[in-house]
């Protein structure tokens, strides 16, 4: 047991552990220099982690980590099972330590992009808008669309499609009605302004350098507004 208490260290430096833990854990601290020590460390770490990561993030932060949850599937945690049916306690909360690390480092990672992406007003009154809302897109790559009904515009959000040579380029397309009409070549973020009535759909398709006046190929990916 006194093993198992000289891991709580991180856990207790960020109050996560339960009341029992804690009270067993601070009894623990007062016998034990080197935990004393590394929780004064840890806690000093994550005061200043928490000062490098406060920024305000972009608008369309939120829409598209709601749009990733989406389509994220989430697997259940492996729990080791002691004989007799009981899970061994200390795998099970060193489990629980470990995910928290992994999200504390995605926090950390969307931090950096947070830091070297600001998005144009235009763009921005879009993604902030209070009737904006999210559509994911299928198909290669990611790619999700914010809509505002209100000011008749969206914002195309695009990322991870494979690499094209010099020769060819990503071109965006309004489809209504069977018909295709060009929006631009795609841009990582891309603002469309009076989406015509009736479009129930946006494909991005390769096309010669310089774009085409329809699409030459199949749509790689597609976002249904129906």
């Amino acid at each position: 047991m006194t093993a198992e208490l000289h891991t709580l260290t991180g856990a207790y430096a960020l109050d996560a552990l339960s009341d029992v833990e804690r009270a067993g854990f601070e009894r623990h601290l007062g016998q034990c220099a080197a935990c004393r020590q590394e929780v004064a460390e840890l806690r000093a770490t994550g005061a200043r982690l928490g000062a490098a990561a406060s920024v305000t993030p972009p608008a369309e932060l939120r829409l598209l980590v709601l749009a990733d949850v989406a389509r994220t599937r989430q697997l259940p945690p492996r729990i080791p099972i002691q004989r007799g049916g009981e899970p061994k306690r200390g795998k099970v909360f060193r489990l629980r330590v470990a995910l928290a690390g992994a999200a504390a480092a995605a926090v950390v990672a969307v931090g950096v992009g947070v830091v070297t992406s600001t998005p144009p007003a235009p763009v921005d009154s879009v993604l902030s808008a209070p009737d904006a809302s999210a559509i994911q897109g299928t198909g290669e790559g990611h790619a999700t669309l914010v809509v505002s009904r209100s000011r008749n515009q969206a914002v195309l959000l695009a990322s991870d499609l494979p690499a094209l040579d010099a020769g060819h380029v990503y071109q965006v397309w309004l489809i209504r009605a069977g018909e295709a009409h060009s929006a631009g070549l795609l841009q990582p973020r891309m603002l469309m302004s009076d989406i015509p009535p009736g479009t129930d759909r946006i494909g991005i398709t390769v096309e010669p350098a310089g774009g085409s006046a329809g699409p030459t190929t199949p749509a790689v990916t597609r976002i249904s507004l129906a």
